[in-house]
């Protein structure tokens, strides 16, 4: 035989797909539903397939139509769930080639027209096999229309006609078809049924591969037996011998699973330093940022499964030592420190993904990560906080004392916007006008509330931080304008309040005015502070947070106050539109 006469390598997913239902590893449940319904005559017209890449359907589809049309090797057999292997029919369907069962890939055939080609096809009995079978391969891929072109016949197929359809996508699929066939769910493959794979595979193929070295391809595929068996065909040509551990991690662009674990303490005791230099050792030996980032939220769910269930540290894809350290930390770390650290590694991942510099983001995350890992939780810090003694301004113990109560300023009632007479009066019903309308503004504070309710805020602050009051009475305001107040101030303020109330107002300069009433506000505020500043809570907490500060302070009657304002003003009765005046 030449060189050009050598048969073609075939890769290990092709090579080791299974032929028969004994074959499948980790779908127990499907084969024995199949087994029984094939011993009992109960093939039903179609099938479907779901699961995650990797697991078997289009396999299983091909053993489905091998033991539906096998004929056994003396030709007499009929429809069996262990198919012969060697009968004409078993052979061109593994290879692909029969004619009576059609393979078909609906992500490049999603229309009509594809579907009525096999429409069209159904009325023709098999060439040669038992059964025509049609294999449609990623299902949900087709459109609306072929979906129903395809209903009448999936349900009242011909005698000689089954369907076998498979999925990634179930929930793409239409109910109405879904309704017609028998599904079948296949499940991930369990980890130790996957090692006990790849490891008979590497036995047939010859090759030396460690058991570490395994696991770490174990978990890589996530239960997809194709992704595994690609993954391992790689790991062997990587190894050209003996296949390690190191090399499958640096084939995979992962790091080591004790030194991430390193990284994962060093971020948990808050060493900064530390825990960076942990990080740029691993990518400088060839680590992903973002596959440590990776493990770092995989330990960190395993341990916390592990503080739930015990028995999860039983994994086999995980070492001794890696078992005993995950068990050591799901007793000394509590689930809020696990589950804070899990919601900061997923937004850190999104961040990765998202950066110019993958390396620099992941050291971001990293200093995020030690920075709040000796924080305490707000449940504790409150406890801590309640447990201190309450202390006096020279130390000493003292009794804790009442919050201090704001004092609230009554309010007048505002004047209407134009209350002025209409129409000749007398003098003297002018003056008891105007006493009336001046009875509103028994005190200053009234004037200041008008002013606010006709919303001139110029005129407001400059009144209340421009003017000290030396004497007041309705009608009449003497004060005494601060050194930085307007020249035309008291002047304006005259004007106003004549427009307003419609009636003459007499505002005068003079000497000896009290406080302003921003001055008496701003030390009310510090007054306040001061009083919350020494209280033993807050004491406590500026012992715990160096550096801490109050930023506003709300009273009872403040919030109250606020709900008050905020709230929806109630409706004696509801407006009926068909209701008769």
């Amino acid at each position: 035989m030449t060189e050009s006469d050598s048969p073609a390598y075939q890769v290990l997913a092709r090579k080791y797909r299974p032929e028969t239902f004994a074959d499948l590893i980790g779908q127990d449940a499907m084969v024995r539903t199949l087994r029984n319904a094939f011993k009992a005559d109960r093939i039903a017209q179609a099938f479907i397939m779901t699961g995650i890449r990797g697991t078997g359907k289009t396999t299983t589809a091909r053993i489905i139509a091998k033991g539906m049309n096998c004929v056994g090797p003396d030709g007499t057999g009929g429809p069996t769930t262990e198919p012969c292997g060697v009968c004409e029919h078993c052979k061109s369907i593994m290879a692909g080639r029969h004619v009576d069962v059609i393979e078909m890939d609906a992500a490049s055939n999603t229309g009509v027209g594809d579907v009525r080609e096999i429409i069209d096809s159904v009325r023709y009995r098999a060439a040669s096999a038992r059964y025509k079978i049609y294999i449609i391969d990623e299902v949900h891929m087709l459109s609306t229309s072929a979906f129903n072109a395809l209903l009448k016949t999936l349900e009242e197929p011909p005698d000689h006609v089954k369907f076998i359809f498979a999925t990634t996508e179930i929930r793409k699929v239409p109910v109405t078809v879904l309704s017609r066939c028998q599904r079948f769910d296949l499940r991930r493959i369990e980890p130790e049924d996957m090692l006990g794979l790849l490891r008979r595979i590497a036995t047939q193929e010859g090759a030396e591969i460690s058991d570490e070295a395994l696991s770490l391809i174990t978990r890589a595929a996530e239960g997809s037996a194709r992704d595994a068996t690609s993954l391992l065909d790689q790991a062997i040509s990587h190894g050209a011998g003996e296949t390690t551990a190191d090399q499958v991690r640096a084939m995979l662009g992962l790091a080591d699973r004790g030194r991430v674990l390193d990284l994962f303490d060093l971020i948990l005791k808050g060493e900064a330093a530390g825990a960076l230099s942990e990080l740029s050792a691993q990518y400088a030996g060839g680590a992903d940022p973002m596959a440590v980032l990776r493990d770092l939220a995989e330990i960190a769910h395993w341990v916390s499964v592990i503080k739930v269930t015990p028995d999860a540290a039983e994994d086999p894809t995980v070492g001794p030592d890696e078992r005993e350290r995950g068990l050591v930390m799901a007793q000394a770390l509590p689930m809020r420190v696990l589950s804070r650290m899990w919601q900061m590694l997923l937004k850190a991942l999104e961040e990765v993904a998202r950066a110019p510099n993958a390396m620099m983001a992941a050291e971001m995350a990293v200093i995020r990560l030690t920075h709040v890992a000796d924080l305490p939780a707000p449940g504790d810090l409150v406890a801590k906080l309640q447990d201190s003694p309450p202390t006096g301004p020279n130390g000493g113990a003292r009794a804790p004392r009442a919050a201090p109560s704001a004092q609230t300023e009554a309010r007048g009632t505002p004047a209407p916007t134009h209350p002025g007479p209409s129409g000749p009066v007398s003098n003297g019903s002018l003056a008891v006008k105007a006493e009336t309308a001046l009875a509103r503004y028994a005190r200053f504070e009234d004037v200041i509330e008008l002013i606010r309710a006709q919303r001139d805020v110029k005129l407001l602050v400059e009144v209340e931080g421009g003017l000290r009051l030396v004497s007041y009475s309705p009608g009449r305001i003497e004060v005494e304008p601060t050194p930085d107040a307007a020249t035309d101030l008291v002047q304006r303020l005259g004007q106003r309040l004549q427009r307003w109330t419609g009636v003459r107002w007499v505002v005068t300069v003079g000497k000896g005015g009290a406080p302003t009433i921003a001055e008496v506000r701003d030390a009310a505020e510090t007054a306040l502070r001061q009083k919350a500043e020494a209280h033993p809570l807050a004491q406590a907490v500026f012992r715990a947070f160096p550096g801490a500060k109050i930023t506003a302070i709300r009273t009872p009657q403040a919030i109250e106050q606020a709900a008050h304002t905020e709230a929806l003003p109630e409706v004696d009765e509801e407006w009926d539109p068909f209701e008769d005046d």
